[in-house]
């Protein structure tokens, strides 16, 4: 099969950035991810710096790992130059997504390739749909277009729960510029696998449609817009009289107006609370 050389030197490159920044503290923090640096100090570096740094070894490891195994896939079927394209324009693009989540958290700050190693798996999934993909903690495999739907369902809820150190916004924006990549530079993967292409794309799309339009969506637990809620409050109340609904509507309707004005910092103790009630 053999091994991908790219996919190695960025490896060695990596590992020996991510050692310096655990050695260094001062070379750490001038490349970090780190919201109000790249937002207000306009140092953009960071967005493709942070990939060559992470957060400790067991995290470089498991990337490295992943970056590796993949990569030769994507070499062999499209050459270093297009394969160490896919890999920086994701590692970008994952960080941008991580940014406009973000925007409004000062102090959000985040390491590591997870991005770039996204696009390379995402790539070979296009790639070669019907294969498998194995872990060395389990005991088998699973099909790539399997692992492919599951990562992005498992991204999107990670996005949104916010209940762990995991990157899910980088892994989500680089998984996705992986398979817009592999479609421009290989168009016959949309003929091969439409269905792959539509399960991937559709469930991001209307994530993104919803938290653009109602930044709520990642501020209030349960909460995923107006339309599910109105049926969850349908299904849940169908002894409420309508007025009632119309009541509770109205006053979800003035709390998000708010946040969608002011952000979320501009509620009350009380309008907080109200907002949780009114919420579930």
């Amino acid at each position: 099969m053999g091994e991908s050389v790219i996919g190695i030197l960025l490896a060695l490159v990596t590992g020996a950035t991510t050692y310096k920044g655990f050695r260094d503290q001062q070379y750490y923090e001038n490349y970090v991810f780190d919201v109000d640096k790249i937002l207000i100090d306009k140092e953009y570096r960071r967005l493709l710096s942070s990939g060559f740094l992470h957060g400790g070894w067991f995290h470089l490891g498991f990337n490295l790992i992943a970056l590796i195994s993949f990569s030769a896939a994507v070499e062999r079927e499209l050459g270093p130059a297009l394969f160490t394209i896919i890999y920086f324009i994701s590692l970008v693009g994952g960080n941008v997504l991580a940014l406009y989540i973000h925007r409004n958290h000062g102090d959000y700050r985040a390491v590591g390739a997870s991005g770039a190693i996204s696009g390379v798996i995402f790539a070979a999934i296009l790639l070669h749909p019907g294969g498998s993909i194995g872990f060395i903690i389990l005991p088998f495999e699973i099909k790539n277009w399997i692992f492919g739907l599951a990562f992005v369902l498992v991204s999107i809820l990670g996005i949104k729960r916010q209940a762990d150190n995991i990157g899910h916004e980088a892994h989500l924006g680089g998984a996705i510029i992986g398979v817009l990549m592999t479609m421009v530079i290989r168009p016959s993967v949309i003929t091969d696998s439409p269905w792959l292409i539509v399960g991937l794309l559709f469930p991001v799309v209307l994530f993104l449609y919803l938290i653009v339009n109602n930044p709520a969506v990642l501020m209030i637990d349960n909460y995923w817009g107006e339309t599910v809620r109105s049926v969850r409050q349908f299904r849940f109340n169908l002894g409420s009289s309508a007025s009632t609904k119309m009541s509770r509507q109205e006053e979800m309707d003035q709390l998000l107006d708010k946040i969608r004005a002011k952000g979320i910092k501009s509620l009350t103790d009380e309008e907080r609370k109200r907002l949780e009630d009114l919420s579930e």
